[in-house]
């Protein structure tokens, strides 16, 4: 069977260099390690990607999908606002701030973008289930976009998440399967079903689709430079789960200055981490190059991964490119949602909170500099995790009688 990958040619090891044929691979068979897309780019110029659909799919000669791509079914995720963030900044001291606001993808997640990647990539390999591991949100992103595809879906997830995020992936069919366990024991029994008979056909995004998946957090690289002005940020805060996201934004901004479709100048990438999870925050505060893996309590459960697969990426990058990685506690995640929302309007998610936390204390100690053009991500809706800010936020102000005293009263 032939495929059709676009500019993409090979897979190949971010370890020892090793290429590969496209499949559906995702470990290096000499050194095990991690696999990814490898391209031959062609001319590609602001003008073509700004003539494409206000979506990913306008960057579709950067990424491993066909060119007809667009007219597939699909969720065609992306495009979401940058929003200039003049009151959160000046509440923080930054002179230039701006969010990047994926809250508004089809299932209100970032995992929009790298499912719909991995939608192309199941159809390519003749895959009639679409699975996954799941600490929420991408279990709704993949049975949505199943159901989009004319795909089966059955997704893993561990018991204990937020009900909206299971109400979620539930709505849109499928099979919804929580493991009594956390994430980790989930994502390592997607693994052994991937050798069954039980998984034959089956496109797990996240692992056995894994190279092409990842690629669709590069296009928030792409979105934020274009939404710049064809520039790139001089620094910037990002989640981390299992690193991907923030190790393939970088690698966007890489291929942005290698196109000539940017100028080469430095920028800065900041890790956000929850206390509670915070492996790679431990690691890079200890000057390690391995990330011990913990086992996750906090609140920000989407990004409770304790083994996070590119924790070592991250390390690299945040000190390649000199930011750091830092983490904050449950009561600063929410008091950041807090701040946030009542800011700029935008209500996050905990992981939202974790990056404007994170913001928060980078400047407060002085490693993020406020003269400097910043871009923070949320990456999730809150009404997804309102049980975080449950309490006095789900409550009225006061509760009155019809009555002008009464409310003279009250305020």
């Amino acid at each position: 069977m032939s495929h059709d990958f676009g500019p993409a040619v090979a897979l190949s090891c971010r370890e020892c260099g090793a290429r590969y044929p496209l499949g559906p691979s995702f470990a290096c068979l000499e050194c095990f390690g991690p696999l990814e897309a490898a391209y031959e780019f062609g001319r590609v110029t602001r003008e073509d990607i700004a003539a494409g659909p206000a979506n990913i799919w306008r960057y579709r000669s950067l990424l491993p999908v066909p060119a007809d791509v667009a007219t597939k079914p699909n969720m065609n995720p992306g495009w979401t606002k940058l929003v200039r963030a003049g009151n959160l900044g000046r509440a923080l001291g930054i002179r230039s701030l701006h969010v990047k606001d994926d809250s508004g993808n089809p299932t209100h997640s970032f995992k929009d973008r790298v499912v719909a990647i991995a939608v192309e990539a199941a159809r390519n390999f003749g895959f009639h289930t679409l699975s996954c591991s799941s600490t929420g949100n991408l279990a709704g992103a993949v049975t949505a976009a199943a159901a989009r595809a004319g795909l089966d879906a059955c997704v893993f997830i561990p018991a204990d998440l937020e009900e909206a995020k299971i109400a979620m992936a539930r709505v849109f069919g499928g099979k919804l399967i929580g493991i009594d366990g956390t994430y980790d024991e989930v994502n390592r029994f997607c693994s052994e079903l991937i050798g069954d008979p039980l998984g034959d056909k089956w496109g797990f995004v996240n692992v056995n689709l894994r190279p092409y998946y990842a690629e669709g957090s590069k296009t928030l690289a792409y979105e934020i430079a274009e939404q710049l002005g064809w520039r790139l940020p001089e620094q910037i805060v990002i989640p981390i789960a299992s690193g991907s996201q923030l190790t393939k934004i970088d690698k966007g901004f890489k291929e942005l200055i290698a196109l000539g479709l940017v100028e080469d100048t430095p920028y800065k990438v900041f890790g956000a981490q929850a206390e509670g999870c915070s492996p790679v925050s431990a690691a890079y505060k200890a000057g390690h190059d391995v990330v011990q893996p913990v086992k996750p309590n906090t609140i920000a459960k989407s990004l409770a991964i304790g083994n996070p697969a590119d924790g070592p990426y991250v390390l690299d990058i945040a000190r390649r490119t000199g930011g750091a990685v830092e983490d904050v506690t449950d009561a600063e995640v929410v008091a950041a949602i807090k701040l946030l929302a009542s800011t700029e309007g935008i209500f996050a998610e905990t992981a939202g909170g974790v990056t404007v936390g994170v913001l928060k204390k980078l400047v407060e100690t002085g490693r993020l500099d406020p003269e400097a053009e910043t871009v923070v991500l949320n990456t999730g809706d809150g009404l997804k995790t309102l049980d975080a800010i449950a309490g006095e936020s789900s409550r009225p102000t006061a509760v009155i009688k019809p009555s002008l005293d009464a409310f003279r009263a009250a305020v």
